[in-house]
């Protein structure tokens, strides 16, 4: 694999289709590390030389839910639905080798020029498939029904959650992929009043039963814009997860189930396809990079 010095710059930029503005840059504070940035909206973040490095906090919070799934090391079978650099499929690929991954993202320029300028290891083991992530769900191998081990669901349009993949009848589809002692891990990006966060949370767990949050502290009181991960299983989330969970950060963090899951939720309605709306915009200030 080769290997990156650090430094500061552009490496690549392309214009997608839709007009939006496409750049692999260089991160200014951590060395080896490569940001995809679309509309100076940073998307994703890479370190070829340790792809176990994870940058965005959301993202270390998945990865440190990857972690406890099954036996340290070994394989697993994934399901991405939203590309961004690969992230964390190659996190899965370096951290539990020989697992079986199937990758889902609607933006076949991004992932192509992603992958001119930021290739997968040889023999990977993980497929890209291109298309809308709730219509592709059922072009996936039928091995993988009821068997798949982890689903993350990760899938945005601009700086917002489309709304068709935010209902029940969405996660029932996602449902049918997950094995029993699977995982689903949803990225959900809110604000002040966590309306948009809630009412998944009680989707989540109208389709799964159990379901856990996990964000930084002062997200998940509602006071600022951030990321919440949401964890799902078909069957019984192991609490005893918890303590290792929030001892692995990043901090502060915050994971919240049981009795004070539901009073997150507060009675928010679950998500339909007849009632669904698409995640808040977040002003430009709160992702956007500031260009000179």
């Amino acid at each position: 694999m080769a290997e990156y010095r650090f430094e500061s710059g552009v490496i690549a930029e392309m214009t997608l289709p839709g007009g939006e503005k496409a750049l692999l840059e260089y991160d200014r504070f951590r060395p080896g590390m490569i940001t995809l940035v679309v509309d100076d909206t940073p998307q994703s973040q890479v370190d070829l030389d340790d792809p176990s490095a994870l940058g965005f906090e959301y993202v270390q919070r998945i990865g440190n839910v990857i972690d406890l799934i099954g036996d340290p090391g070994q394989p697993i079978s994934a399901v991405h639905l939203g590309a961004g650099a690969l992230t964390l499929p190659r996190y899965v690929l370096a951290t539990r080798p020989g697992s079986r991954q199937q990758v889902i993202e609607i933006e076949q320029a991004l992932v192509e020029f992603v992958r001119e300028h930021l290739p997968l290891p040889r023999d990977s083991g993980i497929r890209v498939r291109y298309g809308d992530a709730r219509e592709k769900l059922g072009n996936l191998p039928p091995a993988m029904r009821g068997n798949t081990d982890l689903v993350v669901v990760d899938v945005f349009s601009g700086a917002r959650i489309p709304a068709h993949v935010t209902t029940v009848e969405f996660y029932r589809e996602v449902a049918e992929l997950v094995s029993p002692t699977g995982l689903v891990a949803v990225n959900i990006a809110d604000g002040p009043g966590l309306q948009f966060a809630r009412g998944q949370a009680a989707t989540l767990v109208e389709t799964f039963g159990e379901v856990a949050a996990l964000a930084e502290t002062q997200i998940l009181k509602g006071r600022r814009f951030g990321n919440v991960v949401l964890v799902a299983s078909p069957g019984q989330l192991p609490l005893e997860w918890l303590p290792r969970l929030m001892a692995a950060g990043p901090h502060p963090a915050k994971v919240v189930a049981g009795r004070e899951l539901r009073d997150f939720i507060a009675g928010a309605p679950v998500v339909t396809d007849a009632t669904a709306v698409a995640s808040p915009l977040p002003g430009k200030s709160i992702f956007q990079l500031p260009r000179n």
